[in-house]
């Protein structure tokens, strides 16, 4: 069974640039410790049968063929915008000027 101390974790802390108190490396400590029995559980699985993959699921471009077409008119894009303004989506601010 495999196990973080303490000081590994003030270790990785400093290489990664973080801050951490008392309280935050115990706790971190104890939390990486049981990731490990996890990972430790799961290198006991009988695995001699199943082949290697880089995902779990079968993967397929998604992506449509890029055809050209004709653009929209503009008064077809504007048909359904709930307002508009000289030729244009009139959209809330996002931004306080």
């Amino acid at each position: 069974m495999s196990s973080i101390n303490e000081e590994a974790v003030r270790h990785v802390a400093y290489l990664a640039r973080l801050k951490t108190n008392e309280a935050q490396v115990a706790l971190f400590s104890s939390q990486l410790s049981r990731i490990l029995e996890f990972v430790d559980q799961l290198n006991q699985v009988d695995t001699t049968n199943v082949e290697p993959t880089a995902h779990p699921l079968p993967i397929a471009n998604v992506f449509r063929d890029d055809v050209p077409h004709q653009p929209w008119k503009q008064d077809s894009a504007l048909a359904n915008a709930p307002d508009t303004h000289l030729g244009q989506f009139r959209v809330p601010k996002v931004f306080e000027s």
